[in-house]
């Protein structure tokens, strides 16, 4: 493996990631927030310690650069940035114990928003400032960010590699002929999208911090909030807002590039999209008439307000609540645990198996049931009108087969720690689905902190297994990558 134009690489996420903490660093001093100071000012240095003579050294190097070294290289880089991420909560004392830190930062980075904190607003504003910001550098990918505005000297081969490790979905594809533009107008698109929620959110009558914030969570569907309550005590146009920005942020976001190119009809033919909206809709209205009666005293729009929320915020993985949806009905926390593994579409901030996979799995599905009946007639799948690459197919049901074996294990290993089987199959699922808040005493009103080190540290690694999508971290820990060809 080119081991030197890996390092070069680490060493560049590394200094960004010192860049990163400048604007969290500059909050805490403007508030006289001294123990935050010292732990940014802490964290800068080793930061720079670390990355600035790894690069020198690696500076000078072969140029080639293959699939396996791309797999090892995201898989190390989102790794290393939550375990340097951590070290500002740790230094200055917000979270004091290390584990519980990288547990806060790997969630923030995967956009998970699972959190140990039970009292998020004791929390300095230069840490609440970075927490959300993890989000939203997370949500598009730092990778993407890098690739998008780096000199490109690493070529094309490699950009493919590393976009093709961090971008969620069952397949990457080109929005124009260069991968390196298509990173820089992915994130010019996520930006102005951010731009836009933040500016509603002001208008809603927020602070600037907590209007960075809450962006931050809602375009990285993270979750974090600066909040005890999450959403629960702001106010309707508040939640109404970040219900419609948490379901934009869940689209593919080629299709905000076909919008700005005015091809309309694509994407109204996009069937993800359609599959995804429709699930929303129907998943809001079931939900809205299950709970009117039951929880909001017959008020079936209050109900549906709320119920949209969640389906939206679960749907995209955010994590956000207006209210304790684990005191709903069974029939609607069915419908939300569905919409957690589900997750939103290909190609957008979201997490979970994606809408893309579960169209390939049931059309695969429908065409084995056919093959049965017509075992010589050869079936193609298609997808907007197009023949499905049959490798694509294979790496979906491979995938799925990981996703349940992991899900399962990771279950039973901290099923040790003796809490109930809904909590800990719930904060699993929440976990590599990038969601957050799960059911009983991992719900939206309750936290991590019931777990063992050893269990938090497990549960921070799903996260970050589960936001690059399993396989770069399966190959990163696999024997015949390390072995020499």
């Amino acid at each position: 493996m080119n081991y030197k134009l890996m390092g070069r690489f680490i060493a560049r996420i590394i200094l960004m990631e010192a860049l990163f903490l400048l604007p969290a660093l500059f909050i805490s001093l403007g508030y006289r927030e001294w123990n935050a100071v010292h732990g940014f000012l802490l964290t800068v240095a080793i930061a720079l310690a670390l990355g600035v003579p790894m690069y020198l050294f690696c500076r000078k190097t072969d140029l080639r650069f293959g699939v396996r070294e791309g797999m090892v290289c995201v898989s190390l880089s989102w790794l290393i940035m939550s375990l340097l991420g951590a070290l500002p909560f740790y230094f200055s004392g917000a979270i004091p114990r290390y584990i519980d830190a990288f547990f806060e930062t790997a969630s923030g980075f995967s956009t998970t928003g699972a959190s140990i904190l039970s009292d998020v607003e004791a929390l300095p504003k230069g840490m609440l400032y970075w927490r959300s910001f993890t989000h939203w550098v997370g949500g598009m990918g730092v990778l993407v960010f890098a690739l998008a505005f780096s000199s490109g000297e690493e070529g094309a081969g490699f950009t493919m590699h590393l976009l093709r490790a961090e971008s969620p979905g069952p397949d990457v594809g080109k929005l124009v002929p260069k991968m390196k533009q298509t990173a820089k107008i992915l994130y010019i698109i996520y930006i102005v999208l951010t731009v836009i929620n933040v500016i509603f959110l002001l208008w809603g009558g927020l602070s600037l911090l907590d209007s960075l914030c809450l962006g931050f969570g809602t375009a990285g569907t993270g979750g974090f909030g600066v909040r005890n309550d999450s959403f629960a005590s702001y106010s309707p146009y508040i939640q109404n807002v970040t219900t419609v920005f948490m379901l934009l942020f869940g689209i593919n976001f080629s299709c905000y590039f076909l919008l700005l190119m005015g091809q309309f009809k694509n994407i109204f033919k996009d069937g993800e999209l359609r599959l995804y909206l429709g699930i929303f809709a129907g998943a809001a209205l079931l939900i809205g008439l299950n709970t009117f009666q039951r929880n909001f005293n017959g008020d079936f729009w209050e109900a549906l307000r709320h119920s949209a929320f969640q389906v939206s915020s679960l749907l995209t993985t955010t994590g956000y609540s207006t209210v304790d949806f684990d005191a709903w009905h069974s029939f609607s926390k069915g419908i939300l645990l569905v919409l957690m593994m589900v997750g939103a579409c290909a190609g957008s901030t979201g997490g979970g198996f994606k809408v893309a996979r579960v169209m390939i799995i049931f059309k695969n599905l429908r065409r084995n049931i056919r093959q049965v009946v017509n075992p010589r007639k050869v079936m193609a799948i298609r997808n907007n009108g197009k023949v499905m690459d049959e490798k694509v197919i294979t790496n979906t049901n491979a995938y799925f087969a990981a996703y349940i074996l992991i899900t399962v294990i990771v279950a039973l290993v901290i099923g040790l720690d003796g809490q109930t089987v809904e909590t800990n199959l719930s904060a699993v699922i929440a976990c590599i689905n990038n969601i957050g808040p799960g059911f009983h005493a991992v719900g939206p009103m309750c936290n991590y902190s019931i777990y063992s080190d050893f269990s938090t540290a497990l549960l921070g690694l799903v996260m970050l297994v589960g936001r690059l999508e399993i396989f770069p971290f399966l190959i990163l820990f696999s024997r015949s990558t390390w072995k020499r060809k």
